[in-house]
């Protein structure tokens, strides 16, 4: 795949830019939607059992697909006929995104793949690891903190969609399967209702467009057709950014002098931006 895997993208292993937190938000809604068609399959589920950011593969548009299913059973090869469930002689998986009650009982069921979806969740917010992750993301959420366990290679996250977003990844992180949501009639309603919120759905020609904010150059205050990123971490328009360098040294934003006059483009941004355009055109 162009992109590589998530995982390529969160440790930055090819030279990767930051995923934009945009673009975070939408892979996370396709893994979703790619389980739950997995879990959903006739006439019995099919579970992945090792779900985690070097198994999901993104196109050059950023379009994820959960990859490497060798792991994968059909619950109807697992469990043996008059069996309510079936437990593994040998566990499979990989550790820190592996159920534990999976680990502990060797029990497969749908919803190990939802423990694994909420590991994904908190490292996609965060950028940290997954060794730990459920502790600092739940004394963050308890201590009101939780902006500033956020991936600091973006600073513009929609902070109370990223809070809601890290309380369904814990909840998909519960010890017991019983207390994790439901895939289908609980996780991916409440993506849906997370995406509604930081996604503009009117029309661009519409007077009343709501536009999110990260996608409007300071400079043209005009949604952006090619983001490039400055100096001062900021994102504007190709255009409008050369043409600012030329007359000064400081940043359009803070005012301060530029360390330097280079320019990097952003591609994730501008994908983010084009999904942007087509779901709301």
């Amino acid at each position: 795949m162009e992109n590589g895997s998530l995982e390529d993208q969160l440790t930055n292993k090819k030279g990767c830019q930051p995923l934009h937190w945009f673009l975070r938000f939408q892979i996370i809604f396709e893994v979703a939607r790619g389980l739950a068609f997995l879990h959903g399959t006739k006439p019995e589920p099919i579970v992945h059992r090792d779900l985690k950011p070097g198994n999901i593969l993104l196109d050059k548009n950023y379009v994820s697909k959960i990859g490497d299913v060798g792991l994968s059973k059909l619950i109807s090869d697992l469990v043996p006929d008059g069996l309510t469930e079936y437990r593994d002689t040998v566990i499979a998986g990989t550790l820190y995104y592996m159920d534990p009650e999976y680990q502990l009982t060797g029990t497969v069921r749908p919803k190990s793949d939802v423990y694994a979806l909420g590991i994904i969740i908190l490292q996609l917010l965060t950028g940290k690891l997954p060794h730990g992750l459920i502790l600092s993301a739940e004394e963050a959420i308890q201590n009101g903190t939780f902006s500033d366990i956020l991936d600091k290679s973006q600073n513009d996250w929609p902070v109370a969609e990223a809070e809601v977003l890290g309380k369904l990844g814990l909840h998909c992180t519960a010890l017991k399967c019983r207390d994790r949501p439901d895939l289908e009639s609980e996780v991916l309603p409440e993506l849906e209702n997370i995406l509604s919120r930081v996604t503009a759905y009117p029309k661009l020609t519409s007077p009343n467009v709501v536009v999110p904010s990260h996608f409007i150059c300071p400079i043209l205050q005009e949604v952006m057709d090619d983001p490039y990123v400055a100096a001062d971490g900021h994102t504007y328009e190709r255009r409008a950014i050369k043409a600012w360098l030329k007359k000064h040294k400081t940043s359009p934003v803070t005012k301060h002098r530029l360390p330097n006059s280079s320019i990097i483009r952003s591609h994730s941004l501008h994908e983010a931006i084009q999904q942007w355009k087509q779901s709301s055109g």
